[in-house]
């Protein structure tokens, strides 16, 4: 296990909302830790948590923390089932946490209401999922059949309290000067009047977009090898089940600086990419 601490200081570290006038702060004596796609890497989770809390024993006793996982528990990795099962034994009894809801969450849910969504959820990671609860049919055939017959063995293999978390999700945070989501927003559009699927799905007019939303993303959904910071956006997918690199954003006042655990965690020369700063 690694624990990686970058600090913000200059352009690239450090984004910045309102056309850079102000620095995104969030309230006094609040530290965030916002949690980027596990997908299914229950090994790099439990490391994660640790530093987390090792993290936070440091911090001032007046201040509050509150963690917030950006989604994708599940799919790719093989152990989706103990990500849900680690996150529902409340590994941060003395924080506030927010479980969000990510795209693949919700592919979940669209597998267990139309099976025959499973021929194309199988090729981004349900089939890893399936697995996990010990479902394999799908595993050699793509025919409707097989998907229904799934479908049923996969509803009666999910645990109640997985199918009550994975329902019932929020889709967005709030914290200060942050807005915090799976995949983004929608440019031109304001925060407030966002739909859950841009919030889920979006990627590329979000991610490409220089226009100041208000107050500044911070998002999973679009892996990268390292974290992205830009004016608008801090974005901390970072490939989990591939790279073996699970990211956590540490925000506190004016403050942002991230740790890191997994295999890739630290090696040398690791740079943040910049975007627009």
């Amino acid at each position: 296990m690694f624990k990686w601490l970058f600090r913000g200081g200059g352009k690239a570290g450090r984004a910045s909302g309102k056309g850079g006038k102000n620095r995104p702060r969030t309230p006094e004596n609040m530290r965030v830790y916002a949690v980027g796609d596990i997908h299914g890497r229950r090994d790099l989770l439990e490391d994660l948590i640790s530093v987390i809390k090792e993290d936070a024993s440091h911090r001032d006793p007046s201040t509050k923390v509150k963690v917030i996982f950006l989604g994708d528990y599940v799919d790719r990795g093989m152990d989706s089932r103990g990500v849900i099962d680690l996150l529902l034994s409340r590994p941060f009894p003395d924080f506030e946490t927010v479980f969000l809801k990510g795209n693949h969450e919700q592919a979940v849910i669209d597998f267990l209401r139309e099976p025959k969504f499973g021929g194309t959820w199988k090729y981004y990671g349900g089939l890893e999922t399936l697995h996990s609860y010990g479902v394999t049919g799908p595993t050699v055939s793509d025919e409707p059949d097989v998907f229904e017959a799934a479908a049923v063995e996969f509803a009666h293999a999910l645990p109640n309290a997985h199918l009550d978390f994975l329902s019932n999700l929020p889709v967005s945070a709030v914290v200060g000067d942050y807005f915090l989501v799976h995949a983004g927003v929608r440019p031109g559009i304001s925060i407030e009047r966002q739909s859950a699927e841009d919030m889920l799905w979006i990627r590329d007019s979000f991610l490409n977009s220089r226009e100041d939303f208000g107050k500044v993303i911070v998002h999973g959904h679009t892996p990268t090898e390292e974290p992205v910071i830009a004016p608008n956006r801090i974005g901390i997918d970072t490939g989990a089940y591939m790279t073996g690199v699970l990211t956590a954003l540490v925000l506190e006042g004016e403050e942002q600086r991230f740790l890191q655990t997994g295999a890739g965690a630290g090696r040398a020369g690791s740079k943040f990419q910049a975007i627009g700063a």
